[in-house]
């Protein structure tokens, strides 16, 4: 299923989130969520842009694939979108136990803070990754809603961008293949360190 949603990056945190309670949007709550990233030896899932998500979300642990559509020609550009299967599992280490039993490998661990809030069937997640800028993720059933969203808070639709995390980080000169870690208390940690 593809996941409708656009990014907004260097975001004020305290500002972004007076604007959204100002525009009548509800706050969901503050989340820390740490995952785990799985390919094949032969890294065949990053080839094709995708990638195998085991995520704890302190509410519920869900097992993702994701693929990026329309892959941009660099690294740092837009996308035309992501296809999304996710399903909810019971238990974060068993599952990832399971995954690496069927010969996928982990590419990294990362952790990363949201604070999530909802206005009309749309998602505000303002997402905090170790070692970048704070930035607004805006998630909806429609592209239509995402636009209408986008003029609630009165930014610049040029402004968006349709990408992953991983491509911000190399927005940072970050490479996240590289890395085997990317945590609050480590920051992002190079494969083999």
């Amino acid at each position: 299923m593809e996941e409708i949603e656009v990014k907004f990056l260097n975001v004020n945190p305290e500002e972004l989130q007076a604007k959204l309670a100002a525009i009548g949007a509800q706050k969901v709550g503050d989340y820390f969520y740490r995952r785990r990233v799985f390919d094949y030896p032969d890294w065949r899932l990053d080839k094709a842009g995708s990638w195998l998500r085991l995520r704890d979300e302190g509410e519920k642990i869900t097992l993702s694939f994701k693929q990026r559509l329309g892959m941009a020609q660099t690294e740092t550009g837009n996308d035309a979108g992501m296809d999304e299967t996710e399903i909810v599992v019971s238990d974060f280490d068993t599952t990832a136990e399971l995954i690496l039993k069927l010969g996928l490998i982990e590419k990294h661990y990362a952790e990363n803070k949201r604070t999530r809030w909802e206005k009309d069937g749309v998602q505000f997640d303002i997402d905090t990754y170790p070692e970048l800028e704070p930035y607004l993720e805006v998630e909806a059933p429609s592209w239509e809603k995402i636009d209408e969203a986008i003029a609630w808070l009165g930014f610049n639709p040029a402004d968006k961008k349709i990408f992953s995390a991983n491509q911000i980080y190399a927005l940072k000169g970050i490479r996240v293949s590289d890395c085997a870690r990317l945590t609050f208390a480590e920051g992002a940690v190079k494969r083999g360190l």
